[in-house]
């Protein structure tokens, strides 16, 4: 689709948002989310992180989606966290509503803790959100233009408390700098857990070509090997030791070393060159391209304007999250946990609109 078209060419091919979202040019959040790092390592970072969570291993694990249909889990929650960062605040609200009600499916019993867990519980958000937005900083710094400022570092963790509320959190819970993000690690550890599903699932994400599209020709596939593996041990590398321990893994400093050169000049070489960033994340998450393009292509937006998430919810008439949808999650929990039967799939129809579809595009 991009062959060897200018940056010029390649921008007239996507329209302009309506507005500049939730942050705008020149913010720290755009700076950063949008660099090549986020696509898969701090993409994969965060969600095999996140699987140390009991609850969240068991909402996976029992959803099934990661392993039947893995291409499009990834390319929607990509997509999803790209509207976060870049998308018009309209758009951008109704994805973060319909998630909760497809995060009402998302309930069940742990078997790790004996409890049960729920996908729309503050806790669980908040360590999902917190785990992705450090997850994609820390791969910026580590195989990016490195460390921000202290200055740029503080807003983006006031960006990433903005952003929480699009999701059913407290944004007050959200930490706002290196040591308070630090201090809601370790405040974790003591509830985390790595079952062997939660391991089996992490194995499964970390050979990272399983995200590749199914319908990808062989060739391509194995030309591609030898990135992917170095992608995979490039997450790896970022994982503190007791993360490491709990995956059962035994990657060496040696190789840690050895990997930083050349994932960072191959970040570098994607960042700079668009007909090669633009035919990456189309492969990856090909709906997310037209969400990144006026940020990575310098395409202005129809009106000058951001908002926060509360006055985009305002304005559109969408529930704050975490009151939205009180009827459906109720209902969900009376059929799970009273009834005994399966939740139903309300919300996941209606999101195929809003943040991709659950069969992968036909490539031509």
């Amino acid at each position: 689709m991009f062959g060897i078209k200018s940056r010029d060419q390649i921008a007239n091919q996507f329209e302009a948002p309506a507005d500049n979202g939730f942050f705008g040019p020149g913010s720290v959040t755009w700076k950063v989310w949008s660099y090549p790092t986020s696509y898969v390592l701090g993409f994969a970072r965060a969600v095999t992180i996140e699987h140390l969570d009991p609850n969240l291993a068991a909402a996976v694990v029992q959803s099934g989606g990661v392993r039947t249909r893995t291409h499009t889990r990834y390319a929607r929650t990509i997509h999803y966290f790209a509207l976060v960062a870049f998308g018009a605040t309209e758009p951008t609200a109704k994805a973060a509503d319909v998630l909760v009600k497809i995060h009402t499916k998302a309930i069940g019993n742990d078997p790790v803790t004996g409890g049960t867990y729920d996908a729309n519980r503050p806790d669980s958000q908040l360590w999902i959100h917190v785990t992705a937005w450090h997850s994609i900083l820390y791969c910026y710094e580590k195989f990016g233009p490195g460390r921000l400022s202290e200055a740029e570092e503080n807003q983006f963790w006031a960006d990433c408390a903005l952003a929480a509320e699009l999701q059913t959190i407290d944004p007050a819970t959200v930490p706002r700098s290196r040591a308070e993000v630090i201090e809601f690690f370790e405040s974790w550890r003591p509830r985390l857990a790595a079952s062997e599903d939660a391991q089996d699932m992490v194995d499964y994400i970390l050979q990272l070509d399983v995200a590749l599209p199914p319908d990808l020709p062989r060739r391509t596939r194995l030309a591609m090997a030898p990135v992917i593996w170095l992608l995979r041990k490039g997450v790896i590398s970022t994982y503190p030791g007791y993360v490491r321990k709990m995956f059962g893994l035994t990657q060496g400093r040696g190789t840690d070393l050895a990997i930083n050169a050349p994932l960072t000049v191959l970040h570098t070489l994607l960042d700079r060159v668009p007909a090669l960033k633009f035919w990456f994340i189309g492969l990856m998450a090909p709906t997310t391209t037209a969400v990144l393009a006026p940020v990575a292509l310098g395409i202005p937006a129809v009106e000058q304007t951001t908002m926060t998430p509360r006055e985009a919810q305002a304005r559109y008439g969408y529930d704050i999250p975490e009151q939205a949808h009180q009827d459906l999650r109720a209902k969900q929990h009376q059929r799970v946990f009273e009834a005994g039967a399966k939740p139903s799939d309300e919300g996941l129809i209606e999101s195929q609109e809003h943040i991709g579809g659950m069969i992968p595009i036909a490539r031509g």
